[in-house]
């Protein structure tokens, strides 16, 4: 009985179904676009490329897809993520889930009480 209140008349289950499909697919084309965006800005940006410490124990290789891989001393892939970059501010935020931030100054990077600068 309660079949009857909640099915749509069969002359619309058609163009139900077509713009259930159009939504979906609209919804994934823009965020492609969004994503391919994305990456084009970041690799026009001019902090992509390699950021180390010092004494070379800590390397954070900003990719210009805007993913980073972070090493520290022998470990090459300690963490790997993603990075957002918003005028001299960075965002991390690792595929495990944790975060952090830093700040680029003339040159520098400055992340988490480290100083990285560009190799």
């Amino acid at each position: 009985m309660a079949e009857r209140y909640f099915r749509a008349p069969s002359g619309f289950r058609a163009p139900l179904a077509f713009a259930a499909a159009f939504t979906l697919v609209a919804t994934f084309t823009a965020l492609a676009h969004d994503i391919r965006q994305e990456e084009k800005t970041m690799t026009e940006h001019p902090y992509a490329g390699m950021w180390v410490t010092e004494d070379n124990h800590i390397r954070h290789k900003l990719l210009p897809n805007g993913r980073y891989v972070e090493a520290r001393g022998t470990r090459e892939k300690a963490y790997e993520g993603r990075y957002w970059v918003t005028g001299g501010h960075i965002d991390y935020k690792d595929d495990t889930g944790f975060t952090a931030d830093g700040d680029f100054r003339d040159g520098v990077l400055y992340h988490a009480g480290m100083v990285l600068r560009r190799r």
